[in-house]
């Protein structure tokens, strides 16, 4: 019976400590944008989004995904440590895109589960 015990106490505590380890956790300050209005002969415009990893293990970006093709991400490739920032930066094409545009950013980490979601908006002037 002592054994089962044991063993049951033993259990108890890896799974206690398995889950009180930390993990890495995304945030922003500023998580949406807005260009005003821009000209369409003026070519792209970009606008950097820093987050930060609040957590207390290395924030790694897996994936950022936008919700149209006139928007491109990029994104540090490398871990974000505990307590530092990165920097996504977030280019939108007006080419023949006249009147307002929202788009939506989708940042997938190992920091939230599901996305984080970052937005751009405006208006395109012809």
């Amino acid at each position: 019976m002592r054994q089962i015990i044991f063993i049951c106490m033993a259990l108890l505590l890896t799974i206690g400590t398995a889950f009180a380890q930390g993990k890495a956790v995304i945030s922003a300050e500023e998580t949406r944008y807005d260009f005003g209005t821009i000209k369409e002969a003026d070519g792209n415009v970009s606008h950097t989004f820093i987050i930060s990893n609040t957590g207390d293990k290395p924030l790694v970006i897996t994936r950022v995904i936008a919700s149209c093709g006139c928007t491109t991400p990029e994104w540090p490739k490398a871990p974000i440590a505990p307590g530092q920032k990165g920097e996504i930066k977030v280019t939108f094409n007006p080419d023949g895109r006249p009147g307002p545009f929202a788009k939506t950013i989708s940042v997938y980490s190992n920091g939230k589960k599901g996305s984080f979601i970052l937005n751009i908006r405006g208006e395109v002037t012809e």
